[in-house]
């Protein structure tokens, strides 16, 4: 059952796993809930973390018909929760959430030990004609406009193309999940939001962020014409020494949820560096 917490404009639903050791904040992308950390959470605990894994705004069990979904309210949300649950904590976030993170570490340095992106938004969007020679690409980037207009079908095309390869064991239990949430009335608003939200914010806190860093991206990931560069662009945007980046062979854009295993031996080992 997911405890709540009442921040400025709504109320957040979040679920802690573990009781004890150091702090660890899981954050989702759009049109999803923390359920897409299922297998990734229960792993963090067992070795030795106390997890708490968030529903943003406007999904999962938090509560809809907010005033904004942008990266910066998001991060707002994030360093409420990190403050509720007596940071600080080593933040992970996913997608949108990723840009939200640096947001998070360059605005308030003393709640984040560490941060962990999983194929994140977080530099400004950089578009060429060229890119559309990417026939993946090309199909995510036809399936987000769908969902833009309000489709739940184009959301579950879009999902399926962002899982190349393997799908994970519970695939069609978890797309039902998804597509019944965002049936609930102010979801697929949320969704919508967050999709027209840009990075004007994220790009720029990329040169304030001082803590570790680790950017995971998979190397199948559609969202990008090619996700090691803008990986690499994304660490170069940091301050020197401060973020590393990891691929995920045959990943997509959800690489804790199609290669959770890997993605947790990534998180470990880069955490493990840091005690050591």
């Amino acid at each position: 059952m997911p405890e709540h917490l009442s921040v400025a404009g709504g109320i957040l639903a979040y679920e802690v796993t573990g009781s004890s050791g150091p702090l660890v904040l899981l954050a989702h992308g759009i049109g999803n809930s923390r359920d897409a950390y299922r297998f990734v959470a229960p792993a963090l605990a067992d070795s030795g973390h106390r997890v708490a894994a968030v529903d943003l705004r406007g999904c999962g069990e938090s509560s809809v018909d907010w005033a904004a979904y942008g990266q910066p309210d998001i991060a707002d949300d994030l360093m409420a929760l990190i403050r509720h649950l007596g940071g600080p904590a080593v933040l992970v976030g996913h997608s949108i959430s990723g840009g939200a993170a640096t947001i998070v570490a360059a605005k308030a340095p003393e709640l984040v030990t560490a941060v962990v992106e999983l194929g994140p938004f977080t530099r400004k969007l950089d578009f060429s004609l060229g890119d559309l020679r990417n026939a993946a690409y090309r199909r995510g980037a036809l399936t987000m406009a769908g969902t833009e207009l309000g489709s739940v079908g184009a959301w579950k095309k879009y999902l399926d193309n962002a899982y190349p390869g393997p799908k994970p064991t519970d695939w069609e239990e978890s797309l039902d999940r998804t597509t019944a949430m965002l049936r609930e009335p102010g979801r697929m608003k949320a969704l919508q939001a967050m999709g027209r939200s840009g990075t004007a914010d994220s790009d720029p806190a990329l040169a304030g962020v001082h803590c570790p860093a680790l950017v995971v991206m998979g190397t199948l990931d559609p969202d990008w014409a090619s996700p090691q560069a803008e990986g690499e662009a994304i660490v170069a945007a940091m301050p020197p020494g401060v973020g590393r980046l990891e691929m995920i062979p045959g990943a997509g854009h959800y690489p804790h949820v199609q290669f959770p295993a890997e993605t947790v031996t990534l998180i470990q080992d880069f955490l493990g560096s840091l005690r050591a």
